[in-house]
């Protein structure tokens, strides 16, 4: 479960204008179309900053906020919650909601090494549609803002990735743990390994797509090579311990 009981202190509750959205994020005409379409309400529904939860700041993590969406759709365009993002100078999480259910999104957010004023998203990763009134998991403990950026977002990597991979199974409780005198796993590594897990299987799904059209046997013959090289990529890539260098075949 990737729902979080946020803490009541840390409630905000402001309605956020789309065209607020559009200003700061530089919106053109085909964004502001999908947010036309598929969003409803945008809600600024928590502030998570030291005077709301109790924790000191980091240099990288100064507050955190979330963004409840009520789609009009059940698949949001990521093109939405970068949007959005782009708007909002803080690490963001969203709660999606539609049709009664609701799910948890975000990406690692930091800002750049080059220019400290400037933010860098990375990809999105997303929890599972749950109920509306599903219980939510306790609000993580942790020692500081960015401890607690780490705890909040690494179940929805290590989720997504668990989805995206067959025979990864269920993510555990308590994932990347580093088995006795190794170093602890970076965040950074652990999304780096997903989002290479994550772009792998889109390759293979488009190798797939082609050999569904080919229709000559010797082109056919040629994809399938393709296709056996990219699963073995994928599956590489799923055995490879997060922070450990690859060679590069």
């Amino acid at each position: 479960m990737t729902l979080y009981d946020w803490p009541r202190a840390a409630a905000f509750g402001r309605v956020i204008p789309k065209t607020k959205i559009y200003e700061h994020a530089g919106a053109n005409t085909g964004l502001k179309g999908l947010f036309v379409r598929e969003v409803d309400q945008i809600v600024w529904s928590h502030k998570l900053a030291p005077e709301t939860v109790n924790l000191a700041a980091t240099k990288q993590v100064a507050e955190i906020q979330v963004f409840r969406i009520t789609s009009r759709t059940a698949t949001l365009d990521p093109a939405v919650l970068r949007a959005i993002d782009k708007a909002i100078p803080f690490p963001l999480f969203f709660e999606v909601a539609h049709g009664g259910r609701v799910k948890l999104a975000a990406a690692y957010k930091r800002p750049s090494e080059a220019d400290s004023a400037r933010w860098v998203v990375g990809d999105y990763f997303e929890g599972d549609w749950l109920p509306e009134d599903a219980a939510r998991a306790p609000f993580p403990v942790a020692l500081n803002m960015g401890a607690l950026y780490e705890r909040l977002l690494e179940p929805l990597v290590v989720g997504q990735t668990a989805r995206l991979v067959p025979g990864m199974g269920e993510a555990p409780q308590t994932p990347f743990t580093p088995a006795e005198g190794e170093r602890p796993v970076s965040l950074e590594a652990r999304i780096a390994q997903a989002e290479g897990i994550k772009a792998q299987t889109r390759e293979v799904e488009r190798i797939k797509a082609r050999l569904g059209r080919e229709k000559q046997f010797n082109k056919r013959v040629a994809i399938n090579a393709e296709l056996r090289a990219a699963k073995q990529e994928l599956e590489r890539l799923t055995r490879v311990h997060p922070g450990t260098a690859v060679a590069n075949d």
